[in-house]
């Protein structure tokens, strides 16, 4: 569309990427179909060998994805997008798109701990090696890097604790060392923070998460330029075939048309949820960049457009108290996932984190005690007068 480069985000939110068929429907259609036909032989021939555009086989080309990947990538201000069957595929797509035997990740500490397992036991054997550093320690990740480090990974904010990445600082870094800087985007989503303009090579998301915003659809992205994302990527794709399928594209879409106000309302309710917690007196410590007691607040502040949802706190008491505030709740649904309308509430250490060694746990700050709530729209004094049941 000749007028894309202009349009402001929630524009580009509800219509780049839609191609009307003969039949002029408004809203986008879904595909399913396995394969199409080809007019002739020769054309057949043509797209099988890329020398002509169109679909093939819904392993890799679909129309109804093909709309999600061209809107999220206009989002995200990316040439291209490879949309893949979840987050976990996205990485593992990535990685195996990318590397090669003798590679090595410099990675953050405090990432999803299925990645954790990922990295160490399915990208090992394969002779890729991993080191872990600290988010926020920018020296920490120069030191770690070799001659045959590859790539940079990191999620921003970190879950749970919501730790941010100073994305300018890692992407300068990446760039003088030959790394491609590779960001986990799911938290914020588009609407709240663009790391390909702030110097990243490739942003991933989880799609399940804020994209759906209603728990309905598993997926994942990989947004980048055409070369790492649109060849790499998508050949990895292409062949061993993590594919999302059209339905949950045409989901996905439908949840892309009003991110941006859902990422505003799960803002401003994270935020009165975090200050309220903050002044609780059987809360030790809240985690939400929005706070000003946050240690990166002001970097919060300064590559984002809002904090968003995510609020963690450690309750006085341990695990036995963490988990006496959860089996309180009557509101919030006890859940692993997040991104949703309705909130939800994880006790990270025995869930999303539970398969780490308590060393590992500890490293990535994982507390016994710590509780990570993903705050939805309902009204904020219902959620925060069922946490103060058990925090009482």
């Amino acid at each position: 569309m000749a007028d894309q480069d202009d349009w402001a985000l929630e524009t580009l939110a509800i219509r780049a990427g839609q191609v009307r068929t003969a039949e002029m429907e408004h809203s986008e259609p879904i595909f399913p179909t396995s394969s199409y036909v080809f007019e002739t032989a020769a054309q057949a021939a043509a797209r099988f060998r890329g020398d002509e555009p169109g679909n093939i086989y819904s392993r890799f080309t679909n129309p109804t994805t093909r709309t999600f990947e061209q809107r999220l990538a206009a989002l995200e201000g990316g040439e291209c997008c490879v949309a893949t069957s979840s987050g976990m595929s996205a990485i593992l797509s990535t990685c195996m798109g990318l590397l090669k035997s003798g590679d090595h990740i410099v990675s953050s500490r405090a990432i999803f701990g299925s990645t954790v397992i990922l990295f160490n036991k399915y990208l090992k054997p394969f002779d890729v090696e991993v080191t872990y550093v600290p988010l926020t320690d920018l020296a920490a990740w120069e030191q770690a890097i070799r001659p045959e480090t590859r790539m940079l990974f990191l999620e921003t904010p970190s879950n749970p604790l919501t730790e941010i990445a100073d994305i300018p600082a890692l992407a300068r870094l990446a760039k003088d060392r030959g790394c491609l800087l590779v960001v986990d985007n799911a938290f914020c989503t588009p609407a709240l923070q663009l790391p390909l303009k702030l110097g990243a090579d490739i942003v991933i998301h989880s799609a399940t998460k804020y994209i759906d915003g209603q728990g309905r659809c598993v997926g994942g992205a990989v947004v980048g330029n055409r070369e790492l994302v649109g060849e790499g990527v998508y050949g990895f794709l292409r062949t061993a075939g993590p594919t999302l399928s059209p339905f949950n594209a045409w989901v996905f879409l439908k949840g892309l048309e009003t991110l941006s106000l859902r990422m505003k309302a799960h803002c401003d309710n994270a935020l009165r949820l975090a200050q309220w917690l903050e002044s609780h007196p059987n809360i030790e410590r809240v985690h939400y960049p929005g706070l000003e007691s946050h240690r990166q607040h002001a970097l919060a502040r300064a590559q984002q457009s809002g904090y968003g949802g995510i609020v963690a706190f450690e309750v006085r008491g341990g695990q036995e108290a963490a988990w006496k505030v959860v089996d309180s709740t009557r509101l919030l649904s006890i859940t692993a996932n997040l991104g949703d309308t309705k909130s939800t509430i994880t006790h990270p250490a025995t869930t999303t984190h539970g398969r780490l060694s308590d060393e590992e746990k500890a490293e990535a700050g994982i507390a016994p005690g710590l509780l990570r709530v993903s705050v939805g729209l309902e009204n904020i004094d219902d959620l925060i007068a069922d946490l103060q049941r058990g925090l009482d």
